[in-house]
């Protein structure tokens, strides 16, 4: 068995869009609307997809404190540089619990919790 997506529900398509796509750097896969008042976008996250879902019938989204979900770049003090120039202000870290990790944490739009991190 292996993981093929993961899902997050968005009250916000665009703008969940716009912070997944300009601001971390992934890309549309497929984007469809299986009915009226629901937006379904697959954003290439490699190995595994990124899911946002926009839903009118559940308007609301509860993103759990416990849950965060982790990206990997090359390197840490760019991608924090290029998060500042886009306007990000709510970073945390960098944080090297161990010799060879380096990571931070963001927000999304909806206040999921981002991990982004470095092998060093």
């Amino acid at each position: 068995m292996t993981i093929t997506w993961i899902t997050i529900h968005v009250t916000n398509m665009d703008e969940s869009k716009r912070f997944y796509c300009d601001v971390l750097g992934l890309k549309v896969k497929h984007e469809m609307a299986p009915r009226p008042g629901m937006k379904i976008c697959f954003l290439d996250g490699g190995p595994i997809d990124y899911e946002l879902i926009e839903d009118d019938g559940h308007p609301e989204v509860n993103i759990g404190a416990s849950v965060s979900a982790g990206f990997r770049v090359d390197s840490l003090d760019q991608k924090i540089a290029d998060l500042k120039k886009k306007g990000v202000e709510n970073i945390v870290g960098p944080i090297q619990p161990a010799p060879n990790i380096r990571f931070i944490y963001i927000k999304d739009p909806d206040g999921m919790g981002i991990q982004i991190s470095e092998r060093v």
